[in-house]
């Protein structure tokens, strides 16, 4: 394979993937590894891509944040089944933190008779919760306007206050190297926070998620539960060597 035909290659799967480890690129093209590199720093320099541990992922895409409403309208009907089969791990009477995802939003109606204590950093899921009858406690916080999440020092010391039977958070991206991320640091470091204060964590994603990469690491794949909706059998496999993973549709 040319030089040029690589680098076509290259970005294609990237354009497919997100993200790409030098591995995968060396098996499928029968290139040396030191020759992926230095495809790989071309078209870094051409800003084609960006260059991460051990492969690449497109460039400033891992900074992109959608709106609640961008996101509420992509995959909603697969983010309702997952929402109703994430809710059956939770117990009657459980102190329960759901993240300021969409997905979460989904999983109230299916909360209603289980006599909850809800705390949330998310003005999305309050209107909600209220009118389900749900006991909820808002955290404080500084509000991100694109997604209704509190988030900064405010949020996290509210957090403090707290403890949790079960944690439920919203994600970007998920990936076997590269964990559980978000574009927001403020962000991640909240869902890092609440996590530490329950006694278990589930990370909702639908099967889109899968493989993304976002600027801002929450955790590694084994500090929490992955509930996802669906997963190629390969996949699968190479995360259940790290974490959890409960797939299923309600």
């Amino acid at each position: 394979m040319l030089t040029n035909e690589r680098h076509d290659f290259i970005l294609k799967l990237l354009e497919e993937k997100q993200t790409i480890k030098i591995q995968d690129i060396v098996e499928l093209t029968a290139a040396s590894e030191s020759t992926i590199r230095r495809d790989l720093t071309e078209l870094e320099n051409r800003q084609k891509l960006e260059r991460v541990f051990g492969g690449a992922v497109l460039p400033g895409r891992n900074l992109a944040e959608p709106s609640v409403a961008d996101k509420s309208a992509q995959n909603l009907q697969e983010k309702i089944n997952l929402a109703k089969f994430a809710s059956g791990f939770v117990q009657h009477g459980d102190s329960v933190f759901l993240d300021a995802g969409t997905t979460t939003f989904q999983m109230i109606p299916f909360l209603t008779e289980k006599d909850l204590v809800v705390v949330t950093n998310g003005l999305t899921l309050v209107e909600a919760l209220n009118e389900q009858g749900i006991t909820t406690y808002l955290t404080g916080g500084m509000i991100k306007p694109r997604t209704g999440a509190l988030v900064g020092a405010q949020t996290i010391q509210s957090l403090k206050n707290y403890r949790f039977d079960i944690c439920f958070l919203g994600v970007n991206g998920f990936h076997p190297d590269y964990g559980y991320t978000t574009p927001d640091p403020e962000e991640a470091a909240v869902k890092k926070m609440a996590s530490s204060l329950a006694r278990k964590t589930y990370v909702l994603a639908d099967h889109s998620k899968s493989n993304k990469v976002s600027f801002a690491k929450i955790m590694d794949l084994e500090e929490a539960t992955l509930v996802v909706d669906e997963l190629s059998a390969d996949t699968f496999e190479i995360l259940e060597k790290k974490t959890t993973v409960k797939v299923g549709k309600a």
